[in-house]
This record gives structure tokens, sequence and C-alpha cells, in this order.
């Protein structure tokens, strides 16, 4: 049952890591430490969006 379980963490640390999850939990920690209100989820991953956008070091075209 141990295995199971320890399989199940890292598939969804997996999964969590790579669609951006983890990096919300970790703006609204940072803003909770910082004594910040955090925006909204939608103005966060606009935010992102318009980072990526700008900054085409990041795609191959």
């Amino acid at each position: 049952m141990r295995a199971l379980v320890r399989a199940w963490r890292a598939i969804r640390w997996y999964v969590r890591e790579a669609t951006g999850e983890a990096r919300w939990d970790d703006y609204v920690e940072g803003c909770a430490r910082d004594g910040t209100e955090p925006v909204s989820r939608r103005a966060w991953e606009r935010h992102r969006a318009d980072l990526r956008e700008h900054n085409p070091r990041s795609r191959c075209c």
C-alpha cells in the first residue's frame, strides 16, 4: 500500500510541476509570507502569458 501511495504522490507532484499549478501555490504562499494580497488566478495567469509573449527566448520560434 505504501508503494501505491508513494507512486500517487510522485505522479501528483509531476503533474502539478508540469502544469504550473505548483507555481501558483508558491505565489500564494509568498504573498501570505510577505503579508500582501494575491491577485486573482486569472490576473496571475494573464501576467505569466504576457511575460512569455514578450520574452520569446523561452520558445523555439
